[in-house]
């Protein structure tokens, strides 16, 4: 008889939490966990409430069984059987589909806050989170304003990065929500350099060797030499320079309306866009629908769908769980790379 390979490496194991109850979270969520794919490349679970996920079954016409669990070792990670963690918030509370509501808003944080908890103590690898409505939060009294604030401030992590993964494309953001004029006041040649060690730092993790980054610039034509403005010769080219003195195999900038298209190949391992619209568009344009947001920095993997609530359609079973099921299988193909390269580690030291 043959003995196990204890070295093998484990399949992740995956927290998806259902997000703001009112909106489409719930149906996305249970479409996820009726995905073989997905259960064939993690262990998943759900942290939500039952009514909820029951309710949209109920919508959605389809028999749920469910297992619930207090702790993911008691999972079963059974196709066909939902394991379900519920917290213990708000449980009485009458839910209305398609509005901003404190006792919904309040439902959707304890789940970030349990997988913060199952995270920090290893007991996760990964977490695949639903929308959550921001003016709900407000309501609530939450203080931070989306998902990257609240994983930050509550793991606290010396940063969150964003990263955008459709396909071959992984983009990440040199600022990202303030003003396209806010935006240009924060390009430095000390934040691009911060910057891009902090990616480097991060695509090491996931296993990647001298992994190169393409830098996107912020000017029409790479500021055609200052004609068309000069952050590229003062701040994002020196920037580059200051990168590639300290081992980082940075390139640019490059012109940000060649650079996305000519990697769609793969053909640099990352792109530094210098802010929100510009790779967004690219990506959004490319396959909205897998376009998936990564979030790396924190002590586990994150990913999201790149869509909010969509209170308009929310409770009519027509949501599409697409997006949502290619967020759990990117969170869970990168948490098994940091996997895989933490015990290759193991196993050299």
């Amino acid at each position: 008889m043959t003995a196990p390979d204890t070295t093998a490496p484990r399949k992740p194991t995956m927290a998806i939490t259902l997000g703001d109850p009112a909106g489409i979270g719930p149906e996305i969520v249970l479409k996820t966990m009726q995905s073989p794919e997905i259960y064939e490349i993690c262990d998943p679970f759900v942290i939500g409430h039952r009514d909820s996920l029951e309710l949209a079954a109920k919508i959605q016409g389809v028999d749920a069984q469910f297992h619930m669990i207090s702790d993911p070792s008691e999972a079963r990670f059974e196709l066909g059987t939902i394991d379900l963690l519920q917290t213990d918030v708000e449980n009485d509370a009458e839910i209305e589909f398609g509005k901003v509501q404190k006792t919904a808003a309040l439902r959707a944080y304890s789940y970030l806050e349990k997988s913060i908890e199952l995270g920090l103590a290893g007991r996760i690898d990964a977490v695949s989170t639903a929308p959550i409505n921001k003016a709900a939060l407000q309501e609530a009294e939450v203080p931070h304003i989306g998902h990257t604030e609240i994983y930050q401030a509550l793991t606290d992590s010396k940063y969150a990065l964003t990263m955008f993964n459709c396909h071959k494309l992984r983009v990440f953001f040199l600022t990202r929500h303030v003003s396209l004029r806010q935006a240009c006041d924060q390009i430095t040649r000390e934040r691009v350099l911060q910057y891009l060690q902090d990616i480097d730092g991060e695509l090491r993790a996931l296993g990647m060797e001298n992994p190169s980054i393409g830098v996107a610039a912020l000017n029409p034509h790479v500021g055609e030499g200052g004609m068309f403005g000069t952050e590229e010769i003062e701040h994002i080219g020196p920037g580059v320079e200051d990168a590639k003195a300290r081992g980082i195999n940075a390139v640019g900038p490059q012109s940000a309306d060649a650079i996305f298209a000519f990697n769609l190949d793969g053909h640099h391992d990352a792109i530094l866009s210098m802010y929100h619209d510009q790779g967004h568009i690219a990506c959004k344009t490319y396959d909205f629908q897998n376009a998936v947001t990564i979030t790396l920095g924190l002590p586990f993997m994150r990913s999201s769908v790149d869509h909010g609530t969509a209170f308009d359609i929310a409770g009519k079973g027509i949501a599409q769980g697409e997006s949502m099921i290619e967020a759990t299988r990117v969170a869970a193909v990168y948490a098994q790379m940091q996997l895989d390269h933490r015990q290759k580690q193991g196993a050299a030291a």
